[in-house]
């Protein structure tokens, strides 16, 4: 993918990583959330087709009997990506709800955007928010790699009127069950290898509505 608005980078990365270890998903029916988990190690697909019409509770009921009881021990983490209004949200929501007897926890990649350059301030209506490297994936990187661990993370605030990163940050507690969302969650491969399950939001095509 080409990219117009960057400039070259040469920054640190926030902390040193040891070795961290999509297909889009068939349309979840009858095939329930259990049968896309083996086991809490394991990779696994599955999805939400949203034909404007919300998942019933029935597709994400099963999903609170299926996390394995080692996620106590080491988190559970489910990716969930998808174009922009897609429904990203809506299906975190109701995974937060059914999930409501684990410790679960929101991680969004828009938190992870880079502050922009003095250079790319002045041509901002030329920067590429939608390209990958207009993420900071390695500060991403840090944080799960210390919630996985069972420590807090500290997760950056962006503030898209400045395009920066503003105080205070979010603190977050290590939890059973962490939630990664964002649009291009699934293409740095490290990241896809934190994840136990992965989930990936269409919302399809409607036809025109004649009024």
């Amino acid at each position: 993918m080409a990219y117009d608005g960057g400039v070259n980078r040469n920054r640190p990365d926030p902390c040193k990583l040891g070795p961290p270890s999509c297909r889009r998903a068939e349309r979840m029916g009858s095939k329930g959330v259990d049968d896309l988990i083996e086991a809490s190690s394991g990779v696994h697909f599955s999805g939400f087709h949203l034909n404007g019409v919300k998942p019933t509770n029935s597709e994400v009921d099963q999903l609170s009997n299926s996390v394995p009881e080692s996620v106590h021990k080491q988190p559970f983490v489910i990716g969930v990506a998808g174009g922009a209004a897609s429904g990203k949200t809506t299906v975190c929501d109701m995974i937060i709800e059914q999930l409501r007897d684990q410790r679960v926890v929101l991680v969004n990649q828009d938190s992870f955007y880079h502050s922009l350059l003095p250079e790319e301030l002045t041509r901002v209506q030329d920067y590429n928010f939608d390209h990958p490297d207009a993420f900071d994936t390695e500060q991403l990187l840090c944080a799960m790699e210390k919630l996985r661990h069972g420590q807090p993370a500290d997760i950056p605030k962006y503030d898209f009127k400045s395009y920066k990163n503003v105080l205070p940050v979010r603190r977050v507690n290590p939890s059973d069950v962490i939630l990664l969302e964002g649009i291009l969650i699934f293409h740095d491969p490290r990241v896809r290898g934190l994840m136990n399950m992965k989930i990936f939001v269409d919302t399809g095509s409607f036809p025109s509505m004649k009024v």
